[in-house]
């Protein structure tokens, strides 16, 4: 096998961006499948020599098999590797949260019908026979629970080792993305099979199917240190949300929104770490430190709510705090809604927090810049997620907008921050891809980690 081209094939490609780190590994895709029109539209440009599909991976199972073993064959290769990046929506944290607020509002089904989504994926999967499956996806999909084929409920996980089972081996390892030299805090369930039976005689004496770590957050010998936020982006020039000419700077993608001067204000006053609604008087007559904080508190309903009793105004003196407010219709002025999260400065000493698709706001879950009065650019976004270290192109691509084609020179800023805050860190994945192939070469001679294993099984062979 190991002479021949090594052969790729990618579900729920997205924009392309994790699988840049496959390809940089030496594989490559002869087929991907992504049904948003405008993310498929980056795939294929960063991925011109494979053949795309933008349609629902039910309708495409046949001529997406058919195009995998056509191209197998004209390349004279052999399908290495499938990855799967299913749709984690309904699977994540607010996902969860959101769908049994729905629920008990009768709104929503019981279960997400966006999860079942992998069993398609299993049919390609088996009919198409790869010598690796990867899959990625947040880490609550190890107790997320879909309706199988025969109309059971059962746990993702329990599917997926059955529908590979007996041919494969295989494991859902924890996986925390800063561990591996990426300036941010991610984690993702990263499920590894394989068929190899090289590899699976590696797995079998206790090698993982994922690299060891490079970093840590508390090292010891050598092993460097996590990678802070501050120190991947010390290079990037100052940029400042007051107005529109300190907003921007001449470095392509290196520009922020200008906030409005209350936003502004509550992020100005807002320290390291900490959250606008935690803020403080700033009355310098006043200067109280004493004012509560902002929680949130979980009802008898199982859902976790803001605090509405945050105070405003300085217990001391009586000032208004530099805190998120709304404006009542009466003049009068609330608590604005929102997490202990929302609006809070990234922590100078760490890596960022997870990017998300909402990246460029900073109501959202830690997207304040850790010393600046600001959000990320979209540069600085790149380098957290380690794309600009592979040539990913953001165009010329082809938009549909309504039932026309729009021919754009670069992608536009919101869809770049949608991919950016869906797609896997290519770093990682190149060291995944390098990793399997070396234990396809039986190259590689220990247990990489003690990860997920007990410390009996951690021992040389």
């Amino acid at each position: 096998m190991m002479g021949k081209t090594l052969l790729g094939a990618s579900l729920f490609s997205g924009a392309g961006i994790g699988d840049m780190g496959f390809r940089a590994a030496g594989i490559v895709f002869v087929a991907m499948c992504e049904i948003e029109q405008d993310r498929n539209a980056l795939a294929r440009t960063n991925f011109p020599e494979t053949q795309h599909f933008a349609e629902d991976i039910n309708t495409a199972q046949s001529a997406f098999c058919q195009a995998v073993t056509s191209g197998v064959a004209q390349r004279k290769g052999e399908l290495f590797l499938i990855s799967c990046t299913a749709p984690c929506q309904g699977m994540s944290k607010s996902g969860q949260g959101t769908l049994l607020n729905n629920i008990r509002k009768g709104k929503r089904p019981q279960l997400d019908p966006r999860n079942r989504l992998i069993l398609p994926a299993l049919r390609i999967i088996c009919e198409l026979q790869p010598q690796w499956v990867v899959f990625e996806n947040v880490p609550e999909m190890r107790n997320t629970v879909i309706e199988d084929d025969a109309g059971k409920l059962r746990l993702i996980l329990d599917i997926i080792d059955e529908a590979l089972s007996p041919h494969y081996s295989g494991k859902a390892y924890d996986i925390e993305f800063a561990d591996y030299g990426i300036a941010q805090r991610r984690q993702r369930l990263i499920t590894v099979y394989t068929r190899d039976d090289t590899a699976k005689e590696l797995f079998r004496k206790g090698i993982d199917m994922v690299p060891p770590p490079t970093h840590a957050k508390h090292p010891k010998g050598s092993m460097p240190k996590w990678i802070s936020v501050v120190d991947a982006l010390k290079d990037f020039p100052p940029l400042d949300s007051i107005s529109a000419e300190k907003a921007t700077s001449s470095m392509q993608f290196h520009r922020v929104p200008v906030l409005d001067p209350k936003k502004y204000e509550w992020i100005r006053h807002t320290p390291p770490g900490m959250s606008a609604f935690d803020n403080q008087c700033i009355n310098p007559q006043c200067d109280c430190k004493d004012n509560p904080s902002h929680s949130t508190n979980r009802g008898d309903d199982g859902i976790n709510r803001a605090s509405k009793e945050t105070p405003l105004y300085c217990a001391k003196c009586g000032a208004l705090l530099p805190r998120p407010y709304t404006v009542e219709p009466d003049g009068s002025v609330r608590i604005m809604s929102g997490y202990t999260s929302a609006y809070k400065r990234m922590d100078s000493s760490l890596p960022a927090p997870a990017l998300t698709r909402n990246l460029s706001y900073p109501c959202s879950d830690q997207k304040v810049h850790p010393y600046q009065n600001r959000v990320l650019s979209l540069a600085e976004a790149m380098t957290l997620q380690t794309i600009s270290s592979y040539d990913y192109k953001w165009g010329p691509v082809i938009l549909m907008v309504g039932n026309r084609q729009v021919h754009k020179k670069v992608a536009p800023d919101g869809l770049i921050r949608l991919v950016i805050g869906e797609s896997v860190p290519p770093m990682f994945l190149q060291l995944l891809g390098e990793h399997i192939i070396n234990m396809s070469k039986n190259v590689v001679s220990a247990p990489t980690s003690s990860r997920n294993r007990k410390p009996s099984q951690a021992r040389m062979w």
